[in-house]
C-alpha cells in the first residue's frame, strides 16, 4: 500500500458505489462492460480493468464514455490485490481531487478471467480508507452458457467466481439455448443471486441496471437444497435460527468462523433479529449481515422484513468447510437457537 498516497486523498463525503464484474475466460466481460458504460447517464464512472498476460489489450477494446479506465498490473487480479489494486484505487481518487473534480459517481472493476474474487473483496474491506470510501454495490459474474458446464467442471476459480456472486449473467445466449442443468446448478451452487439471461436484460431500456443496483429481470429458479456439494469443495448451507441471539453471541460465533476459517468463508449473507436489539435504528427490520473471508462488515438494518417468513436466516457459500462446524460455532452458548438447515 502507498501510504503517501492515503496521507494525501480525503475520504469522499458519501462512499463510492463499486461494482465488481467478474467471469472465466471468454465468457464476455468486456463486451457486456462495453455496453452497459455506453448508457449516457453512466458518466463520471471510473473503471479498472486487470488482465493476466504479459500484453493487455481489454482495456483499447473498451468503447465506452467513461472518465478513466486504468488498467491494473499484468496478472489475475489476486495477484494485483497484494501489489497494485489498492494503490489504483488510491491514485483514482487522488487525481480526481488533485483536478478539482467532485468523486467519481461509480466505480466498475473488471476482474481477470483465471482471478478468485474472494481477495478482491477482502482488500475492499480490510484497508481502512478504501472501505469509507467505496461501497460495494454488487458482484457480477458472467457465465457463458456454451462452456459454462464444463468450465465449472473444470476450473476451482470459475466456481468461485459464481459462488460469491450478487447476480449470474448467463451470456452468449443467442448462440445456444439455456441449458436447464446449467441454471439448476448455478441456483443449488449459490441460493442468493438471481440468474439473468443476459440478451435480454441488455435490451431493457435500464442497461446499467446489470452492474449499477437495479434488478433485472430474473429466469425462473429451481429451489435449491439446503446444502449443495459441488466439485473443488465448494458448497451452499442453509441456516435458520430459532429464536434470536444477542448481538454478543453472534459476533462470537460468526468473528470465530472468519477468524478460523476465513479462507474457506467465501460468502456469508443473512438476516438476523438480535434478542437485545430487535429493532433497528431505522424500523422494525432485522439486520442484514455480510462477510467475506476474514471480514465481517457492519450490519445494516433494514427498516423492515422484505417477507412474511421473519426467521433470522444466513446462507454461508464455503470451500471445504464441513457444515458441522459452522453449525457447532452457533450452537454454542445458545443451544436453542438453531433449527435443521433449510432454504433462505
Amino acid at each position: 500500500m502507498n501510504r503517501s498516497l492515503a496521507g494525501l486523498t480525503e475520504v469522499p463525503s458519501e462512499p463510492i458505489p463499486l461494482s465488481v464484474l467478474t467471469g472465466f475466460l471468454g465468457s464476455g466481460k468486456t463486451t457486456l462492460l462495453s455496453r452497459v458504460l455506453a448508457v449516457p447517464d453512466l458518466r463520471d464512472t471510473a473503471v479498472l480493468i486487470s488482465e493476466f498476460g504479459a500484453f493487455a489489450l481489454d482495456h483499447h477494446l473498451l468503447e465506452a464514455a467513461v472518465d478513466d479506465v486504468v488498467e491494473l498490473p499484468n496478472g489475475c487480479t489476486c495477484c494485483a490485490v497484494r501489489q497494485g489494486l489498492a494503490d489504483s484505487f488510491y491514485r483514482l481518487l487522488r487525481s480526481r481531487q488533485a483536478a478539482g473534480r467532485p468523486p467519481f459517481r461509480r466505480i466498475a472493476l473488471e476482474t481477470s478471467g483465471l482471478a478468485d474474487p474472494g481477495p478482491t473483496l477482502y482488500t475492499l474491506s480490510a484497508d481502512a480508507f478504501l472501505e469509507a470510501s467505496l461501497r460495494l454495490d454488487r458482484v457480477v459474474t458472467a457465465i457463458d452458457v456454451v462452456v459454462g458446464g464444463t468450465t465449472l467442471d473444470d476450473y476451482p476459480e470459475a466456481v468461485a467466481q459464481a459462488a460469491v456472486a450478487d447476480l449470474l449473467l448467463l451470456t452468449k445466449t443467442d448462440m445456444a439455448p439455456i441449458p436447464d442443468s446449467l441454471v439448476e446448478r448455478l441456483a443449488s451452487l449459490n441460493p442468493l443471486a438471481p440468474i439473468v439471461d443476459a440478451r435480454s436484460a441488455l435490451g431493457d431500456a435500464d442497461t446499467s441496471a446489470l452492474l449499477f443496483g437495479g434488478s433485472p429481470k430474473a429466469l425462473p429458479r429451481p429451489r435449491p437444497h439446503a446444502t449443495a456439494v459441488h466439485a473443488h469443495g465448494i458448497y451452499a448451507l442453509s441456516v435458520r435460527l430459532r429464536r434470536p441471539m444477542s448481538r454478543l453471541s453472534f459476533a462470537v460465533a460468526l468473528g470465530g468462523l472468519a477468524r478460523d476459517h476465513g479462507e474457506k468463508l467465501l460468502r456469508v449473507k443473512g438476516l438476523v433479529e438480535f434478542s437485545d436489539r430487535p429493532h433497528g435504528p431505522a424500523g422494525a427490520g432485522p439486520a442484514a449481515i455480510h462477510a467475506v473471508q476474514h471480514t465481517l462488515y457492519p450490519p445494516r438494518w433494514l427498516e423492515r422484513w422484505p417477507d412474511a417468513d421473519r426467521v433470522s436466516r444466513l446462507v454461508f457459500i464455503v470451500r471445504d468447510l464441513e457444515p458441522d462446524e459452522i453449525l457447532r460455532r452457533f450452537a454454542d452458548g445458545e443451544p436453542a437457537c438453531l433449527a435443521p438447515p433449510g432454504p433462505l
